[in-house]
């Protein structure tokens, strides 16, 4: 691939991931109301969509196979500790790690998929702030692979099954004789 063409999805990447942190900020902000929840949904939907399209290109080695140094990445506790909040009694779920290789079932948390996957951008725009698209494609397509996507995908699949529950599972109605 060439420069233009990384830049190009850097660009395109750095995107989602900035929308994705945006919307993640404000909703755990209150903004939203009742609709977090779908709200959540086209969130991860989105950015698994740049997850995907990372997955879609050859693999990117740094030249040294080093990642260039950064400072400390900023603290997002609170926005988890927030989403944990505005969860609620949603944010525990189970899901399955590894379908493939490891079936047991593990206890998950929306408030820390979230904040993983929000992490793991934020790696990324840095890089890609400093001028560095290369290392944040790198970067972001190490870390879909090794973290974030994994985290996207759990959350994506609790997320909708939460949304369906609220549209399906009404309560019977009463009918009576006239």
């Amino acid at each position: 691939m060439y420069d233009e063409e990384w830049k190009d999805l850097a660009d395109r990447v750095g995107g989602h991931a900035q929308n994705y942190i945006d919307g993640l900020t404000r909703l755990a902000g209150g903004e939203g109301g009742d609709a977090i929840l779908p709200l959540l949904l086209v969130e991860v939907a989105q950015v698994s969509l740049a997850g995907s399209q990372l997955a879609a290109v050859h693999d990117v080695i740094l030249q040294g196979n080093v990642e260039p140094a950064l400072s400390e990445d900023p603290d997002i506790d609170p926005l988890r500790v927030a989403l944990a909040a505005r969860l609620g009694l949603t944010d525990d779920y189970a899901e399955v790690f590894d379908p493939y290789k490891d079936t047991a079932i593990t206890p998950y948390r929306l408030s820390d998929d979230l904040t993983a996957v929000a992490a793991d951008l934020i790696h990324g725009l840095r890089h890609y702030r400093a001028g560095r698209p290369l290392e944040a494609i790198w970067w972001w397509q190490y870390s879909y692979f090794n973290t974030w996507g994994n985290h996207a995908g759990a959350a994506l699949r609790a997320l909708q099954a939460l949304v369906a529950h609220t549209r399906l599972d009404v309560a019977a109605e009463e009918v009576t004789a006239v």
